[in-house]
């Protein structure tokens, strides 16, 4: 008898663990693919029993723009919470990005494109990086900003990259008016 009652919970909590397990896996794999380099963290918040807050810096090249990249710094959520990654985290984000060679263009781009997102809470909160061209300056521009489902953030950062020339044989300066769509 016992066993027969014990069957309806053990499947309901067998779906129940399949479907976190659809939904953190898709997350992760196309996150490994995207992700920036750890740079360093540094512990901002000292917590006895738990991992303390930080505050971590990484490092990325722009997937679009070859010769740029950008370092962001973003708050991380201690504690258990944060250890188990169930913490929402806050949207207080810098960005700095830099010309670090001859700049190409692999392709045509869009303004305000993604360069990079990364999700920064279990289901609802994900920061991006997106770019675009001020063409009058022949300059880059990065900003980086979190969104909600519900609500956005009006915490943002912007980094600007001037194109320019890269030692005397790049004389060719590429105008980022020409890979940009309006």
């Amino acid at each position: 008898m016992s066993s027969r009652f014990c069957s309806p919970f053990r499947i309901r909590l067998k779906g129940f663990a399949l479907f976190l397990l659809l939904l953190i896996v898709p997350a992760a794999s196309t996150q490994a693919a995207d992700e920036p380099d750890l740079i360093f963290r540094r512990s901002t918040v000292f917590k006895w029993m738990s991992p303390n807050d930080k505050l971590a810096t990484y490092g990325l090249d722009d997937p679009e723009v070859e010769g740029v990249a950008c370092h962001f710094t973003v708050p991380e959520k201690g504690g258990f919470k944060g250890w188990l990654g169930l913490a929402e985290e806050v949207s207080d984000i810098s960005l700095a990005c830099r010309q670090i060679g001859p700049i190409k263009f692999r392709d045509k781009l869009e303004q305000g494109d993604d360069m990079f997102r990364k999700r920064r809470s279990i289901f609802f909160k994900r920061m991006q990086i997106v770019r675009g061209c001020d063409t009058k300056r022949n300059v880059l521009v990065y900003m980086v900003y979190s969104d909600k489902l519900i609500e956005g953030s009006p915490k943002n950062s912007t980094s600007t990259v001037p194109i320019m020339p890269w030692g005397p044989a790049d004389a060719n300066v590429p105008k980022c008016g020409d890979f940009f769509t309006q």
